[in-house]
């Protein structure tokens, strides 16, 4: 592609509201932390002109300065988004984070865009993480390319990492990740280094140099040309595999000419069908240069290989009740059918939502209808109102630039949407409809807060919601069991940005404590109770005596009352009001304050009296009798049981076994969950994996995954459950 420099004006300097999808790319960014996304970003930014020097936007601001938070922990936390233009076309540069805790912010990206970038470096390699969405976009057809950089570094080689790429990525066609240039490296220095300074076109056999801080283009020396003859013969066979022209394979054995635009053409189509993955390589501009290294290369990529909007497919939509609606073209002019795809709070604007246009155009001051988006369990309400848009615009760092329209295929930021939330879809108000969501991540690590002083207790609950509503991989649960506040994170990265923009954007300060699970308490044998609740204090006074025998159940049993009095020891219309007793201490727990399950209580006998005999005297005294009981019988705690699904690599299964194990963890079996990943599902108690979100991360260096639910409840340990009972007794 490198003999296209001359049709595309160098910079073009800020990216102007699209016209047409045929106007626009949507890119992605993909790679693990410190592999140099941001940086490429405004390397892009900066050769494209939408910059004057790297990261920083024309009018002041940095590009890289998305959030404080990410500044005080060194780390990208949340996607953004770099508009940039490059031979009339628009570039939506989405720079996603590489650390696995924001994956959420990752499949948002994904989401938005109709190709990827994965970025790698060359000191790094490729880790597992970055694998897995590789897969991910494999599995939908996505067009993907690959980014070298940190070429300088000490460890660096692209040829290696090259290798690395075919084999990781390739799979079963690893002549479907080639490179489309090769780095030239300048004279060794004293230190015995020699810098990258520009790339030799390997189609065009041409040096792009970029020594001078601007790219200038050249023939090569006659002593290069035999370095690419082997590389490049190997890019035109893998060009020419993928072709649609099936004749063209049979003329290039022939030995016949295939010349330079046909190929480029194929390699195009290629990129875009998603079935040819090229490799470049980039570096950073040097202070005062106008151009990074490679940048007018992978410009020239974005835009003449990677698909239009217009080549994408629209995902489905219904109407908001769920019925079936006629698939969706990306057309200006058609039915509006957007989606926010992130949601973010501006201390002076209010809630601001990035939007992903698919079919229709959008407008400023324009009513549309929201609908959305089944994620109640998480603390998202369903969403079917309407709302009016306001002012659009262009994100770009921390400045927004007003549009006067998002057409179909384009992004853009709209500000106070009230109730729309990430997922969320946009459609006409007098055509309402319903985009299928995109697989958000499970939040697996539980973290408990509680309000830091009555004060922030005041705060807590608006800010939660607004926190939530913000970021839909986290979900709020109210643990009615235990009492307790819980925040569900993806990890712990996560978690303590959660709790820092509570505080920095909401006022509201939090303190983090010990996660409880959900205990339960039962009978682990029979046992006879007495109750007598008597009292006179003048007036009518308080009589109820029952006498009671408790026996286990099965687990899962809960609660049967059994009625045996004979006589009329105690009155008809009170035996309810024994049972209702009974039922309420048991709601109590009788040992340590969990709830009482899986017995049956029987009723034997008892007394009234005429005149002082009341439901509520008869309430207490079924009440004392299970007490009465539990002080005569042991008491078994039961732990909640998740059944866990892990999938991970292969080589990770045994060291994944032996953990489990470890936490008291029953392997159920194991099956093949995809090639080279292999399915683990096991019995385990809760509270040994409340931080395996964590600790599976660790384990399986990034590559290994889980899933959880609640399989039912079964005694603890004799020695773990003593010291909580001897805790409750001692009052802790």
């Amino acid at each position: 592609m490198g003999e296209k420099a001359s049709t595309h004006p160098g910079a073009a300097g800020r990216a102007a509201a699209a016209d047409h999808p045929s106007k626009l790319r949507n890119v992605v960014l993909v790679g693990h932390s410190g592999s140099g996304k941001t940086t490429l970003v405004e390397a892009l930014a900066l050769a494209s002109g939408a910059v004057k020097r790297a990261g920083r936007v024309e009018d002041g601001g940095s590009l890289s300065d998305y959030d404080e938070i990410e500044h005080r922990q060194h780390r990208s936390v949340q996607l953004s988004v770099v508009p940039v233009e490059w031979g009339g076309i628009r570039i939506n540069v989405l720079d996603t984070p590489g650390y696995a805790d924001f994956v959420g912010e990752l499949r948002a990206g994904l989401r938005a865009a109709d190709a990827a970038l994965f970025v790698v470096s060359a000191a790094d390699g490729v880790d597992g993480a970055t694998r897995l969405v590789w897969d991910e976009c494999a599995a939908v057809g996505m067009p993907r390319a690959i980014v070298v950089t940190h070429l300088d570094a000490a460890r660096a080689d692209f040829e290696d990492m090259v290798d690395t790429c075919r084999r990781v990525f390739g799979g079963d066609d690893p002549d479907a990740v080639l490179p489309l240039y090769l780095p030239l490296r300048g004279a060794r220095g004293a230190d015995g280094h020699a810098p990258v300074e520009g790339l030799i076109g390997l189609l065009t056999q041409r040096i792009f140099d970029y020594s001078t801080g601007k790219r200038t283009e050249r023939e090569p020396d006659p002593a290069q040309l035999p370095l690419i003859e082997e590389a490049r013969s190997r890019l035109i066979e893998g060009i020419i595999a993928e072709s649609e022209d099936e004749s063209l394979m049979d003329r290039y054995l022939e030995g016949g000419d295939c010349d330079i635009k046909t190929l480029v053409a194929d390699l195009e189509k290629a990129v875009a069908r998603g079935v040819f993955h090229p490799v470049l390589a980039a570096a950073p501009a040097a202070e005062g240069s106008v151009q990074g290294l490679g940048t007018v290369e992978l410009l020239e990529l974005i835009t003449g290989g990677f698909p239009t909007p217009l080549e994408r497919e629209i995902p489905a939509v219904t109407t908001p009740e769920g019925k079936p609606r006629p698939v969706l073209a990306c057309d200006p002019e058609g039915p509006l059918a957007a989606e926010v795809v992130k949601t973010s709070s501006d201390p002076y604007v209010g809630r601001i939502s990035l939007v992903r246009v698919f079919s229709g155009t959008l407008r400023p001051d324009q009513t549309v209808h929201v609908s959305g988006h089944g994620l109640e369990d998480r603390g998202h309400e369903d969403h079917d109102v309407d709302e009016r848009v306001g002012a659009l615009s262009a994100p770009f760092g921390k400045q927004q630039r007003p549009l006067s329209k998002a057409v179909a295929g384009d992004l853009a930021c709209v500000a106070k949407l009230a109730r729309a939330e990430t997922g969320d879809t946009l459609s006409g108000k007098d055509d309402p409809l319903l985009m299928e969501p995109w697989v958000m991540p499970d939040p697996l690590l539980p973290v408990a807060i509680q309000a830091h002083s009555k004060a922030d207790e005041d705060k807590l609950s608006q800010g939660l919601a607004r926190l939530v509503a913000e970021d839909p991989t986290m979900r709020l649960e109210h643990n009615s069991d235990t009492g307790q506040l819980v925040l569900w994170c993806l990890g712990e990265a996560h978690m303590g940005v959660a709790l820092e923009r509570l505080r920095s954007r909401y006022g509201v300060n939090v303190d983090s404590v010990p996660h409880k699970v959900s205990l339960r308490e039962t009978f682990a044998e029979e046992a006879a109770g007495r109750g007598r609740h008597v009292k006179q204090s003048g007036g009518h006074g308080q009589f109820a005596i029952c006498e009671i025998t408790v026996e286990p159940l099965p687990g899962g049993s809960g609660i049967e009352f059994v009625d045996k009095v004979v006589g009329g020891a105690v009155p008809r219309q009170f035996i309810p009001s024994v049972e209702k007793g009974i039922r309420a201490q048991a709601a109590k727990g009788v040992a340590a304050g969990h709830p009482l399950v899986d017995f049956r209580a029987t009723l034997h006998d008892g007394k009234a009296h005429s005149v002082d005999s009341s439901d509520a005297a008869f309430q207490m005294a079924g009440a004392l009798a299970l007490r009465d009981c539990a002080s005569k019988a042991r008491i078994h705690l039961l732990e909640p049981v998740a059944e866990l699904g892990v999938t991970v690599a292969d080589e990770y299964v045994g060291s994944v076994m032996s953990d489990l194990s470890g936490r008291r963890g029953k392997v159920s079996g194991t099956e093949q969950a995809s090639e080279g990943h292999t399915l683990v599902r096991a019995l385990i108690p809760e509270i040994e994996i409340s931080r395996y979100a964590v600790e599976l991360r660790s384990l399986s260096h990034g590559t290994g995954r889980f899933a959880r639910s609640y399989a039912c409840h079964e005694p603890m340990p004799q020695q773990l459950a003593g010291k909580i009972l001897e805790a409750a007794r001692n009052g802790g």
